[in-house]
């Protein structure tokens, strides 16, 4: 009699995972092959994330990116037309950039022949007619003169030089590179935190993000759905709605602000003549427009309203191809079974459609809620972040390239990816499953 074993259920789950010799080698091997991608991608993904939370710690603008060094201004007073003849000359140090302490600066200057030095400044010596002056540091914002005189022979006359701005030297100096130093401080998130339209800012960029990506989605599903039916000329039209998902947003986002330009668009224009308005709407460029509705007067965001219709209209033909070919996946026996009950089109929608499309929706939001909050040529090429359109990526471009801190643009990036780290975490932990999954 064969003994019957029983093993738990921590013991068949090893069992099943247990794999023989040659499936180790492959194992083994396949991971061998993958590693150079693997390696390069976290290259990619890991060094400008950890860049980027590098200098978010840095107070430093795009001017100090530059290595700071000494430089050197030779200013003369004087001739020399005979023997005895003396010229003063000054030696003007300074740094460059001005803000930044220049160390250890050296300077070498070979004095022309026939030339005696006299009335020597303390930081120089002369020695074989080659002037060697030594500073301690080149304090910023401020020029280090270097005095003395220069007395002229004989042999000074027979062949003088043109200039003595052009006097050939040599000039080093040790400087700290604010970029790669370790000094980090908290300063530029307590500067963002701090600011007054910092959470004007946040908040714009969740409504634009949330509202631009439901809208691509509802238009991509009413979209899928009317496509999902046959009728002639469906293969064409599927592909002229991928039209503004192909085209350059440059193209397309000028083409909206023509077409709605309040002094020559082609959509005031309709309006005006079709009685709608009286006079035309600046669509990109008003802040707020004034609704009466139910004796209340309502401000409503029209510049960030025409932004995220643009979102949603230039970026729905990608829900519309995933959606489409998730609707076509689908099995007809159920919506068959629902035809013989006498389920209505809403019903089927509702009960038999909506419940198998419940995945493939909530992977294009989150795909599209990371991509739309990461946006900036669409909201720039429009607005340029004017007219409450400004959304942090916006602000990321304004503080580190328009207003030169790179610091500062560099931690609102940081706080973009803590935003998007958050939604993630959350999206994975309460996203709904599609039946079946």
């Amino acid at each position: 009699m064969i003994e019957r074993k029983n093993y738990t259920k921590e013991q068949l789950l090893a069992l099943r995972n247990k794999t023989g010799p040659i499936a180790q080698r492959e194992k083994k091997l396949a991971y061998f092959m993958l590693a150079p991608t693997i390696f390069v991608v976290l290259i990619m993904v890991l060094l400008p994330v950890l860049s980027n939370f590098w200098v978010s710690a840095k107070e430093i603008g795009l001017s100090e990116l530059r290595q700071a060094k000494p430089v050197l201004k030779i200013k003369s007073a004087g001739t020399l037309e005979k023997v005895g003849d003396s010229l003063a000359i000054e030696l003007q140090l300074r740094s460059i950039p001005p803000t930044k302490l220049v160390e250890d600066v050296i300077l070498s200057l070979q004095i022309p022949a026939g030339l005696t030095a006299t009335n020597i400044d303390s930081h120089c010596l002369v020695t074989n007619n080659n002037l060697t002056c030594k500073v301690a540091e080149l304090v910023p914002r401020k020029r280090l003169k270097l005095p003395l005189q220069l007395v002229a022979s004989q042999q000074y006359l027979d062949s003088p030089i043109e200039s003595f701005r052009k006097l050939p030297y040599t000039l080093t100096g040790d400087a700290e590179n604010a970029l790669t130093s370790f000094n980090f401080s908290f300063a530029n998130f307590e500067k963002i935190f701090s600011r007054d339209d910092f959470y004007d800012i946040l908040w714009v960029s969740f409504i634009y993000t949330v509202f631009g990506t439901g809208g691509a989605l509802v238009l991509g599903l009413f979209a899928a759905l009317l496509l999902n039916t046959s009728f002639k000329g469906r293969t064409i039209m599927r592909g002229l709605l991928l039209f503004p998902y192909v085209s350059p947003v440059i193209a397309v986002a000028f083409t909206w602000v023509f077409l709605f330009d309040p002094f020559s668009g082609a959509v005031n224009s309709l309006l005006i003549v079709n009685g709608v308005i009286n006079e035309p709407i600046n669509f990109f460029g008003s802040e707020h427009v004034n609704l009466q509705f139910l004796g209340m007067t309502w401000q409503f965001p029209l510049a960030l309203t025409s932004v995220i219709v643009f979102e949603a209209w230039r970026y729905f033909p990608l829900a519309f191809l995933f959606i489409l070919a998730r609707i076509q996946s689908l099995s007809s026996d159920m919506y068959e079974a629902a035809d013989m009950d006498g389920a209505t089109p809403l019903q089927k929608f509702w009960h038999i459609s909506m419940p198998q499309l419940v995945g493939i929706l909530s992977t294009l939001f989150l795909l599209r809620f990371i991509w739309t909050f990461n946006k900036f040529d669409d909201i720039f090429l429009l607005t340029g972040g004017a007219s409450g359109t400004r959304t942090l990526t916006v602000d990321v471009y304004e503080q580190g390239f328009a207003l030169s801190n790179l610091g500062l643009g560099a931690a609102v990036a940081v706080v973009i990816f803590f935003v998007l780290a958050i939604f993630v975490t959350l999206y994975f932990r309460f996203s709904p499953k599609e039946e079946g999954m």
